[in-house]
């Protein structure tokens, strides 16, 4: 007896891949819940990595205002606040790396390896936790600012330059956190790099000062950072329509260009760097 299959229709087809999208966007939805649970469990997992930035924004700052006046025309508690907003989104993408780690070692990770579940959900899970956190202490930390006295003048269109550029570097450096999560052993190793990773570009990226006011080999690097390219974008959108930031990366005259030219390359260093944490995901996966 032979049984004859007629070939999919366009339509049949349409429909199961429409099918598929939709219980991938359930299991991610369902995955990034798990991951926020575990990462946000009380007040404090929010509250804690703010302190250090909250204690630049509203204490130290305010203090150097009184002696460093006002750069590019922005006070310098908003001018800081702003590039403080930049060191937040590292360090709290960075620090759910190290929740990856414990959650291969000592939690469920290895029950959902054996689901059948695409293993680069469990990624993309993660990094969507990942930047849930980090929005919360941003807005948490403009908050503190704007109650300390910080100025922010911001349109819509500047609120998505801000968006886009924190969504960007949260992506970039979750990506790097994941890859180095599934590349190091121990929560000790990991922690040790941080430092290195998540804090140490910040001091060369214009947070504190304006980048030419490096030496020309170290503001040639700063250039090409991501967070460099996040504070500059951060600073157009809220605080600085001058797009002064932007005109010491690219030198041209026309903000609107220059802020989408810094917003591509973050997105470059998004997509290429969450690629690399699924690849090394996978491959570490399997061992």
């Amino acid at each position: 007896m032979t049984t004859l299959t007629a070939p999919l229709t366009d339509q049949v087809r349409t429909e199961r891949l429409a099918l598929s999208e939709r219980t991938h966007l359930g299991c991610l939805a369902t995955l990034a819940g798990r991951r926020l649970t575990l990462s946000l469990r009380n007040p404090r997992s929010i509250l804690l990595p703010l302190a250090t930035p909250v204690l630049i924004a509203v204490v130290i700052a305010p203090a150097l205002a009184k002696t460093a006046g006002r750069v590019a025309g922005i006070d310098y508690m908003t001018y800081l606040a702003i590039g403080t907003a930049a060191l937040v989104v590292p360090l709290s993408c960075m620090q759910a790396g190290l929740g990856a780690i414990v959650d291969r070692k000592r939690g469920a990770q290895p029950d959902l390896l054996a689901a059948p579940v695409p293993r680069s959900l469990l990624v993309l899970a993660n990094l969507a936790a990942a930047l849930v956190a980090a929005g919360l202490q941003v807005g948490a930390l403009v908050a503190f600012a704007w109650l300390r006295g910080a100025t922010f003048d911001a349109s819509a269109t500047g609120v998505g330059w801000f968006v886009g550029a924190a969504v960007s570097l949260g992506v970039a450096m979750y990506g790097i956190a994941e890859t180095l999560a599934n590349r190091i052993g121990t929560e000790e190793q990991y922690v040790n790099a941080i430092p290195t990773l998540g804090i140490a570009p910040w001091f060369f990226a214009g947070s504190l000062f304006p980048i030419h006011s490096l030496p020309g080999w170290i503001a040639a690097i700063a250039k090409i950072l991501p967070v460099t390219h996040a504070v500059a974008l951060m600073r157009y959108g809220v605080v600085d329509p001058h797009a002064a930031d932007l005109h010491a990366i690219w030198g041209m005259t026309n903000p609107t260009v220059m802020a989408a030219l810094s917003l591509a390359v973050l997105a470059v260093y998004a997509a290429a760097l969450t690629l690399l944490a699924i690849r090394v995901f996978t491959k570490t996966a399997v061992r």
